[in-house]
């Protein structure tokens, strides 16, 4: 599972230091990570680069000095970094996922969540590597939930559009190919905006001021790092049976509306919560939501594959870093 390659390490003697040539062990198994800088994208690296894969990742604006600088919509680069590694999965966590931005760039969203994603799709099929395409569960208007990967797809907004023109695109390109779903997502964050749960935080806190949320739209919140070992074991599993492919589902399975979230929020950091107030009206302003876009997973889960962290349990390690009052930390975790 492993090969041997040489690399140069630096060895402290008393008195000096020299560079010396050292064996490494490079696992033979090789995954390619677009969106590497990313919440979701870090998790994937760092999922298979601690279960015996061989991980690269890629980005853009961030992506020095950790992971490559590649421009997916220059597909010189991209064809150049895949021919290079030669991978044999490639998780593509690259996406514009924010629904009220992309209103407002659709051309630009278009070329990222479209175009490229098809061109990457091409590419993989070009080396053989099994793609993993990140899609969402804003494909479906919600009305009817349950979704199985069979429903037939109605976005109601620009996002959720694109990411379904995405999935075609993938799919045309590389038959071989999987789609897989998720909700919204938190997890460890390196600022709170992040992520549409974290970014919550400082409204929690602050308790003498009220904050309003919403009460309307029912999510499904998912922790990053169960999607990460959802794509390996998916990986793993496609390694040893190339008939996995095609769409498939995965979520947590607590249903919150964002006031609820933010309640379990409070109560995972013994704080206050009154001064939260549900809105249950749906919202007027922004990119229209799905009211409940729950995703059926039995189809990974009839594989074996699946893992779900307790929301309390993620959300606790996930927003401890960005505790305002650190007397709490004493009563929380000690």
């Amino acid at each position: 599972m492993v090969g041997r390659e040489k690399e140069l390490k630096i060895r402290f003697v008393p008195g000096q230091c020299e560079l010396v040539e050292e064996d490494v062990d490079i696992p033979n198994r090789r995954v390619l990570i677009t969106g590497a800088t990313g919440l979701l994208g870090r998790a994937v690296y760092k999922e298979f680069n601690e279960n015996n894969w061989h991980a690269v990742g890629c980005g853009y604006s961030r992506a020095r000095p950790k992971f490559e600088r590649v421009n997916l919509l220059n597909f010189v680069e991209v064809h150049d970094i895949i021919q290079d590694f030669q991978p044999h999965v490639i998780v593509h966590c690259a996406a514009e996922r924010r629904p009220d931005v992309v209103e407002s760039q659709a051309d630009a969203v278009s070329q990222l969540n479209v175009t490229a994603s098809g061109n990457l799709a091409k590419e993989a099929a070009g080396v053989g590597a099994f793609l993993i395409y990140i899609s969402t569960d804003y494909v479906f208007d919600g009305t009817n939930p349950p979704y199985k990967e069979s429903d037939a797809p109605n976005p109601l907004n620009l996002y959720g559009k694109t990411k379904l023109e995405g999935e075609k695109a993938v799919l045309e390109n590389n038959e071989g190919a999987a789609v897989l779903r998720i909700p919204i997502l938190y997890g460890e964050v390196e600022n709170l905006e992040e992520s549409a749960v974290t970014v919550m935080f400082d409204k929690v806190q602050f308790s003498n001021k009220s904050a309003n949320m919403d009460h309307w739209q029912q999510r499904f919140p998912t922790n990053i790092n169960d999607v990460a070992s959802v794509c390996r074991q998916l990986s793993e599993k496609r390694m040893l049976d190339p008939s996995i492919k095609g769409t498939f589902h995965w979520s947590g399975n607590e249903q919150m509306t964002k006031y609820e979230m933010a309640c379990a929020i409070a109560d995972a950091f013994n704080l206050p919560s009154s001064h939260l107030r549900p809105i249950t009206d749906s919202p007027v302003v922004g990119a229209l939501r799905p009211r409940n876009a729950q995703l059926d997973c039995s189809k990974l889960e009839m594989l074996g594959i699946g893992q779900r962290t307790p929301f309390r349990v993620g959300i606790r390690a996930s927003l401890w870093p960005f505790l305002v009052d650190k007397r709490w930390r004493q009563t929380v975790f000690h």
